[in-house]
Parts: structure tokens; sequence; C-alpha cells
């Protein structure tokens, strides 16, 4: 990432890199299994969702990642004092991944669930708040949540939509490796939304020609904390994750970032997070866990 870019002097960044170096020193010999071998190669290895449009993408050309997942990963690593390889994960495969120790953290789009808590560890401040949002044809005589009852709804396997979609509102679910799948179904008649992350959405059908015909005009489908998630009782890892993501709140990281991938509707959770840390004030209620 550019400093410049983002516009942070040369001892604003000397001072994080010198705070990591320290962290990285220090760091005690019984730290749990992560953070040893993130000390031990000097590499930490990131899973990050890539679904398409701002949140994370790979770039044709170039195929790197690009977009705001990517991003908070690179900058987690140079928070930490580390290289970084980012690894492109699916919601169907994010959680395995982790489990199997074939990447050390999550930053894959993955709210906060009691569910997913009960199996992983987190980092307690959220980096951003993500709810669903459900596409559709605008000649489908969708108006609401409820009138997704008893029909064909597409979504990621694994998200945390589907829980709300069949228990509230009745839907019956198509699941799908990953939003790219489940809206091709979706054009392809196969049901009558898909529900995936507002800002993967919102893009759509604000900035591509391509889905004009479509709307998504709901309230979003329980907006929850977005967190950078670590295996099971990894709390070193967690807390030192945590460090970093409270800075970026007090010096407006991540709404700088934000900005510069293209998000088309900021977050005004990251604004309330940053007047929380500037306040140096308890997290907002529903950022709480």
């Amino acid at each position: 990432m550019s400093t410049q870019k983002f516009g942070f002097t040369r001892s604003a960044v000397a001072l994080t890199l010198a705070a990591a170096s320290a962290w990285l020193g220090s760091t005690p010999a019984h730290a749990d299994d992560t953070l040893d071998r993130i000390k031990e190669r000097k590499r930490v290895v990131i899973g990050v969702v890539v679904s398409g449009g701002p949140f994370g993408a790979i770039d044709p050309a170039t195929q790197q990642l690009t977009g705001f997942n990517p991003e908070v990963a690179r900058g987690l690593a140079q928070g930490l004092g580390t290289d970084v390889e980012l690894v492109a994960v699916l919601p169907s495969n994010r959680i395995q991944y982790l489990q199997q120790k074939r990447v050390d953290l999550l930053v894959a789009s993955m709210e906060w669930t009691e569910e997913r808590a009960a199996q992983l560890t987190f980092a307690p401040t959220p980096y951003y708040r993500n709810g669903g949002a459900a596409i559709f044809r605008k000649d489908s005589g969708i108006t609401r949540w409820e009138d997704l009852a008893g029909k064909p709804v597409c979504l990621s396997q694994g998200s945390n939509y589907g829980k709300p979609l069949t228990e509230q509102y009745g839907a019956q679910l198509k699941g799908f490796r990953g939003a790219s799948e489940s809206l091709l179904a979706l054009r392809g008649g196969n049901c009558v939304a898909a529900v995936h992350d507002g800002t993967l959405i919102y893009r759509l059908v604000e900035d591509d020609a391509e889905w004009k015909g479509y709307a998504a005009p709901f309230d979003e489908l329980i907006p929850s904390p977005s967190v950078v998630w670590v295996r099971p009782g990894e709390k070193d890892t967690a807390q030192a994750v945590d460090r970093v993501i409270q800075g970026w709140h007090r010096d407006g990281w991540l709404i700088a970032t934000e900005k510069s991938v293209g998000i088309s509707r900021p977050s005004a959770a990251l604004v309330e997070l940053q007047g929380a840390a500037r306040a140096q004030a308890p997290l907002p209620q529903w950022a709480q866990k």
C-alpha cells in the first residue's frame, strides 16, 4: 500500500513499523501457535473473500487481489510488521481453510454471529459492518422481504443470511459456492432473488448496466459487525490484530481505504467507530459481542 495514497506521514509510518517490530521481538515464547509461526517466517497468510465488486475482486490483467478485503489484509500485515500472502477463499470453504491451517487469519466478509463465535476466536473490534441486500427483477412483484416466502432465493453456502431468510421470511434457499455463481443463477431464472452483502449488491444496481432491470430497495437484513477471525483459543493473535484495528479507527485509515476502493455507499458505522476510538469511549452497542 502506498502511504502517500492515504495521507500518512513518514513519521507516522515509522512509528507504526517500530511498534510492529517491538511486538514481533517481544512476543513471548508461550504465545499461541499462529503468533509463533508468523514470527518465525515473518509472513502472515490471510484468507480473503473476492466475490467481485469493491469489497474484493481479482484483477483480470494482473491476477492481483483488489478491493477492501485485500487492502485490510495488507494493512494488517503492515501493522504486524510482516510480509503478507493473500489466499482467495469462498464463503463455503473459508472456515475449513482456517481450521486446516491453510491460512492464519480470515478477512472474509464474515460477520460476527453466536454460532461462528462458538467455533472460532475473533478480534473484538469490528473493521466494518455489513448487512444483506436482496436483488431481484424490477418486474418480479416483490416489494418487501415477506414476499420471498415459499420462493427460491439464491445465496452463498455458509452465509449468515440463510437463517433469517428461512426462519423469519420462509424463503426456500439455493446455496452456491460464491456470489458469482449465485448471481448467475438469478440471471438464469433459478431463483426470484439473491441475497448477498449490500456492498456488492448496491454497486450492481447503481453502476452496472447489465443489472439495470434489477433492484435492491429493501433495508439491509441483519446488519452485523465484520471481524477478523482466528483459530479457537488463539487469543494472543486476536489481541495483536485488535490493536491494529483500533489504531485504524483512531487515524481514519479504514474510512480512507473505503473511499479509495470505490465503495458507493460510505459506512456510517466506520464514522461511529472512529468517534468512539478518538474519544476513548466504549464500542457502540451494535459492535459489542
